[in-house]
């Protein structure tokens, strides 16, 4: 299997035909995985059917949420630098896009295992949530893969160019063929795997259930579904699923009441704590990211001004924490890197963040209701959205209309798109740092402009238009081995 990077050693191999021992070590089974005959074996594999790296420097590089700086300002990343320039990053390094590829289908080898063990050992009743959890894991990763290595999905189009391959069994091969299939087959068969598994699923089945697909998790990650493929009225229906009693206000991020008030330590320690409403599902992943604080292509002056009155459609300050670093180096600082020790002086960098919340349902939502032409019922949400993020928010004033939408977009003459431009906008700045931006780039077609600064200070911009293959991420080169074709260059 080549979907994802092996270590083999050659030599190893070699030996095994030279020593006393080979006979009988060519008599043991040559799968050496434990053997899960038990639902708590089960619930142990399942856990690890989630990406352990993250998609967010790439991403993040790759959208107008970054900005080059200037000579000398910063500090320079090849793993952030080459995705501003939109140039693929040789190797899997963390925060690379081969990294993610790699962990998605290692998550993906996991869920498969732990849907064979259950048919194989007949666990029964017992295993149904963590089937359930093991389906949708499985959506989860090829939908990531299908968002960012593959070819966009187009809603009402033929969706035939190369989707991703789908893998759905256990793999016992180190070398295996895989066909790409098309976008199309790719998103029925997520479909199929979230409709079937998301039933299953029971909040009680775990511990700490905000690193697992709950219930809540997998409406919201549905709500996001349905968005890429245009199912409005899906998407209105699983993101209402993701509060109680339909109560996003006491359950979104508290941006402008309680998260303000704290410490920045204690900022960093909760914003993507478990322990928050508004986290719905949180990825524990290896990653660098949190030290990525002062990068020279990233949050600069033209994010910050997002945040001014003058720079949103409200027409107040947003309450969002903004940290400065040094001018024009800012910060979010909703990220707090830990660190596993493995040895004296060793051990592994990783962080939590959160894969969905409450707010992006929400903001999902609101998208939903315009494209169904409610529109009274999109700006509501909108509001509701604001509500949490100006202080003092007096909704006689502040609420977001048609009037002000008009008059702050006035090129945008379709008051469908007004409104639609409005709900990207305001997840643009909520959202910064958090990968979520590029998603609706890729899904609405949006130009990203990049600007280069050089040596003399001469300021330059470049274009990403829809349709450049730069837009879809370079599969691995490993993946040739197995026959899948890579993205066009």
């Amino acid at each position: 299997m080549k979907l994802k990077k092996i270590s083999f050693s050659i030599l190893a191999v070699a030996l095994l035909f030279i020593t006393p021992s080979c006979k009988k070590y060519l008599e043991q089974t040559p799968d050496n995985r434990a053997e899960i005959n038990t639902v708590d074996k089960l619930s142990q594999l399942v856990s690890t059917a989630y990406p352990g790296t993250d998609y967010l420097a790439f991403t993040e590089a790759s959208s107008d949420n970054s900005e080059d700086k200037g000579e000398g300002i910063g500090t320079l990343y090849d793993v952030i630098d080459l995705p501003y320039a939109w140039q693929d990053v040789i190797g899997d390094g963390r925060n690379t896009a081969t990294s993610y590829w790699n962990a998605c289908y290692e998550a993906i080898a996991s869920a498969n295992q732990a849907l064979e063990s259950i048919e194989t050992n007949k666990l029964g009743a017992g295993a149904a949530p963590y089937k359930g959890e093991a389906l949708v894991c499985r959506a989860y990763a090829h939908f990531m893969l299908a968002t960012l290595f593959a070819t966009p999905y187009k809603i009402g189009g033929a969706n035939d160019a190369p989707g991703i391959p789908y893998v759905d069994k256990p793999e016992t091969k180190v070398i295996q063929p895989y066909s790409r299939g098309t976008v199309a087959s790719t998103y029925a068969r997520i479909q199929q795997d979230l409709e079937e598994g998301l039933p299953l699923l029971q909040a009680s089945a775990y511990k700490i259930p905000k690193y697992h697909f709950t219930p809540v998790a997998a409406h919201a990650f549905a709500a996001r579904f349905y968005l890429f493929v245009g199912a409005w009225q899906k998407v209105v229906d699983h993101a209402t699923l993701t509060v109680p009693g339909n109560d996003f206000i006491n359950n979104m991020r508290p941006v402008s009441t309680t998260l303000r008030t704290y410490g920045n330590a204690e900022y960093q320690i909760n914003y993507m704590g478990s322990g928050q409403k508004y986290n719905l599902l949180l990825f524990n992943v290896d990653s660098f990211y949190a030290r990525y604080s002062s990068p020279r292509h990233g949050f600069g002056n033209k994010q910050r001004a997002m945040f001014s009155a003058i720079g949103n459609i409200t027409g107040k300050a947003l309450a969002n924490v903004v940290l400065q670093y040094s001018v024009p180096n800012y910060t979010t600082y909703k990220f707090k890197e830990n660190f596993f020790t493995t040895g004296p002086g060793f051990g592994l960098p990783y962080l939590a963040f959160a894969g969905f919340t409450v707010d992006e349902a929400l903001m999902n939502r609101a998208e939903a209701y315009v494209e169904l032409g409610q529109n009274n019922l999109a700006l509501k949400d909108v509001n509701d959205f604001y509500s949490q993020r100006i202080v003092g928010y007096n909704p006689s004033s502040d609420a977001v209309t048609t009037a002000k939408i008009s008059t702050y977009y006035p090129t945008i003459t379709d008051p469908k798109q007004g409104l639609i431009r409005t709900i990207l906008d305001a997840k643009k700045a909520e959202f910064l740092q958090e990968g979520i931006r590029w998603f609706d780039i890729i899904r609405r077609d949006l130009t990203v402009v990049h600007n280069t600064i050089d040596i003399t200070t001469k300021e330059t911009f470049s274009e990403l238009k829809p349709g450049d293959p730069h837009r879809i991420f370079q599969l691995p080169l490993e993946v040739k081995t197995s026959g899948v074709e890579l993205n066009p260059r």
